[in-house]
């Protein structure tokens, strides 16, 4: 058996030689048309087209490109993009204490910044309850939008990719319209319409503090005229209701995020609605899903199921009956090291070494799902090409 040491030299060659690959790809595929008539040219086709404009299965930066850089980062959406993403999931909106949106994983942040090292916000650790579990560290809305910008993003699973550790401290907490801004320049500077995945978190947890995230969301969106049916922007939500709220605010395409088959929403929790996920996902409520939305982003268990071993099974019916009543899907997450893998395609035990991604992504895209939220999009490009041209 090869030592850690060794193991990690051949992980780094592979890496870069993923990396390479797919900037050349992305690099490649905006030669040809002066900069300006590109992106002319790319909006006007992805917002005649919206959805429909998108490569399938769709690659989705997860929170940019987490599996390189720390998460909600202009770093992460940066780099998501060189390696040639569709979409890129910026971000998951959550408000500060004076009504911005800004991109954290999480409204506790003492996993992804380093407040922890700021002796000014010792007092503001608290314990909360969010979403029934009780929660301690430091949390956005107790944070102005000023103070947020002294803090520095860090990786939130070292553990796992210690290599991005080398980034902590190296960029802020971006707000949603910073991100609004950004996805216009990258559009112009690419020549290609770029695409971001907003996520609206614990919606019930903030309108219950006053901060309703919905209406900051459809006003920025307005403000950028991003707010059609065709725009670049599609909106998820773990909240059914948040979603609805959404439709009525605003014409963008919508998911509903679906967790573990025996979970419960957590608005429907608030509201004394029995229904668990599985409910969500039968036929009759997916017809009710595409009364309000165009997509649901279940997570990948519930198209294949794991075993007690943690071993891939025979896909369930979801991806068809969804395409039933028209919605895509675009379930989450693949990543490629070891622990998030399916068992049959790990490789040794390390806890950062990569397994057998290619072959998991291509079990995953044999099922019909529309796309996919992935850690490296690199090799969800790399997988997909294999896939098509199979």
């Amino acid at each position: 058996m090869e030592s850690h040491e060794s193991n990690e030299q051949t992980q780094g060659t592979a890496r870069r030689a993923l990396l390479g690959a797919a900037a050349l790809g992305a690099g490649g595929a905006v030669l040809g048309l002066p900069g300006a008539a590109r992106a002319a040219d790319a909006r006007g086709r992805g917002h005649r087209e919206g959805l429909k404009s998108l490569p399938r299965p769709t690659i989705i930066g997860h929170r940019g490109t987490s599996g390189y850089r720390p998460e909600h980062t202009f770093g992460s959406y940066d780099l998501a993009l060189d390696l040639g993403a569709d979409v890129v999931e910026a971000g998951d909106l959550v408000p500060t204490k004076d009504g911005h949106l800004v991109c954290r994983h999480e409204p506790e942040i003492g996993g992804t910044t380093d407040v922890s090292a700021h002796p000014e916000f010792a007092g503001r650790r608290t314990t909360k309850v969010l979403d029934g579990a009780p929660t301690t560290g430091w949390f956005t809305e107790d944070f102005t939008l000023a103070e947020l910008k002294t803090l520095r993003a860090v990786e939130r699973i070292p553990a796992n990719r210690p290599h991005n550790t080398l980034y902590d401290g190296r960029w802020e907490i971006p707000t949603f319209e910073e991100v609004l801004r950004w996805q216009d320049e990258e559009t112009r500077k690419r020549g290609k319409q770029v695409w971001i995945y907003p996520e609206t978190k614990h919606p019930t947890y903030f309108r219950k503090l006053g901060l309703g995230v919905e209406e900051r969301v459809a006003k920025l969106l307005q403000k950028y005229r991003k707010d059609r049916r065709n725009s670049p922007v599609i909106i998820q939500s773990f909240e059914p209701t948040s979603i609805q709220r959404l439709n009525k605010l605003v014409d963008n395409p919508l998911v509903v995020l679906l967790s573990t088959a025996n979970s419960r929403p957590w608005d429907f929790v608030e509201t004394g609605d029995p229904r668990t996920v599985a409910d969500l996902i039968t036929p009759k409520g997916l017809r009710e899903i595409a009364g309000y939305a165009q997509g649901i982003g279940p997570t990948l268990d519930l198209v294949i199921p794991r075993d007690a071993n943690g071993r891939l099974t025979t896909p369930t019916t979801l991806v068809a009956d969804a395409h039933r009543v028209g919605l895509l899907l675009h379930p989450y997450t693949m990543r490629n090291e070891n622990p998030f893998l399916p068992a049959e395609y790990r490789k040794g035990t390390d806890a950062d070494a990569y397994g057998d991604a290619f072959g998991a992504f291509r079990t995953y895209f044999a099922t019909g799902i529309d796309g996919v939220f992935t850690d490296n999009a690199d090799t969800g490009l790399l997988a997909r090409e294999d896939f098509v041209n199979d």
